[in-house]
């Protein structure tokens, strides 16, 4: 893989870039793809597809390669070719459950019209591919990898988990010497992993791999947890030379052992705006892709990261709880947690770096 220096003209695009992945990763992209319309979407024939796609990065250049070659039918958009209008056109053209891909180096903008819960009004499919440009090189191929669509895996043990996260009465995360103890029962589960069935919507942002809850009661929370790597201020993963303690008393953050500059200014921030840090999502990520050894820079993306994060900052839409305003809440912060276990109840559900159920 060849590297061309460049001057980008997009603001939050690397100045150095990959001018094409090898054929085999397009060709391994194109097979997950092909799992993934025809298993997780049921997508077929006589329906139809609008492909949106950038020629921004060469991740983004490789799935949509991929993706005609696994959709050769449907219609290819340039966003950076034409009108925002031309965009919102295409969609207006569609039938419920037609399907939108998204292919986005960055994020596309479309004014007011906010894509994916529009697309999800109109009863359509959704596949989302996006800040492709934040994971170049062998990041991008983890990527690839990460779009491996093993139903038997995601289903089998995404489902067995949230029967196992709803009927809990507690938890603990050993993080080698720290325990981090849920003293509460755990709110419905949520799950990521390529299942619609039953579900309004179909689709979302990918790569998936996540089953997600948190405490019912957010202040039975207490104990210590060591984190390898945090989400920072520009959404990018951070991974400290050695790993934060968090101090955690009543669901919130009361303390730190080994913090760094970086770590710091993200709880000054969540402070500034919230008044303090609460913990709130424990999310069980299934995404064997990704692991503390193979990392993607895009926090987003490395969430599904097979083992165990939470997040920081009282944003949390899925759940409600009394005594967190949404108005207010405007921080979520991803954190990701040195697992030795994952205890539910009296059941150990993680250890070696994989789901035990």
């Amino acid at each position: 893989m060849r590297l061309i220096e460049h001057e980008s003209p997009f603001t939050d695009c690397p100045a150095t870039v990959i001018d094409a992945l090898p054929t085999e990763a397009v060709d391994a992209a194109a097979r997950h793809l092909r799992d993934i319309l025809g298993i997780a979407f049921e997508h077929a024939h006589p329906q139809t597809a609008v492909v949106v796609f950038d020629a921004r990065c060469a991740l983004a250049i490789a799935l949509t390669e991929a993706y005609r070659r696994c959709l050769p039918m449907a219609t290819f958009i340039d966003f950076d070719a034409v009108a925002p209008t031309a965009v919102i056109a295409a969609f207006a053209l569609l039938a419920p459950s037609d399907l939108v891909v998204l292919i986005q180096s960055t994020n596309f903008r479309l004014d007011a019209f906010r894509i994916r819960v529009e697309l999800f009004k109109r009863d359509l499919k959704v596949i989302e591919h996006p800040h492709l440009v934040r994971m170049p090189g062998r990041e991008a191929l983890y990527y690839i990898e990460s779009l491996a669509y093993d139903p038997a895996y995601y289903r089998d043990v995404g489902h067995a988990l949230k029967e196992k996260i709803d009927r809990a009465r507690s938890g603990v995360i050993d993080s080698g010497g720290e325990r981090l103890v849920f003293g509460s029962p755990f709110e419905p589960a949520k799950l990521n992993v390529g299942d619609y069935r039953g579900m309004k919507n179909v689709g979302g942002q990918f790569p998936i791999g996540e089953v997600f809850t948190e405490a019912k009661d957010l202040e039975a929370v207490n104990g210590r947890v060591r984190i390898f790597v945090f989400g920072d201020t520009s959404f990018a993963v951070n991974r400290p030379d050695t790993p934060i303690t968090l101090e955690i008393t009543n669901g919130r953050v009361t303390g730190t052992v080994d913090s760094t500059p970086e770590f710091d200014q993200v709880l000054t921030n969540i402070r500034a705006d919230e008044g303090e840090v609460w913990l709130r999502e424990l999310g069980f990520g299934m995404n064997r892709a990704f692991s503390k050894d193979r990392m993607v820079s895009d926090i987003g993306t490395y969430e599904r990261m097979c083992g165990i994060h939470l997040s920081l900052g009282a944003k949390h839409g899925i759940y409600n709880k009394p005594q967190i305003r949404r108005a207010n809440a405007r921080h979520h912060i991803d954190v990701f947690a040195v697992t030795e276990t994952m205890m539910l109840g009296d059941e150990v559900v993680y250890r070696d770096g994989a789901w035990q159920v």
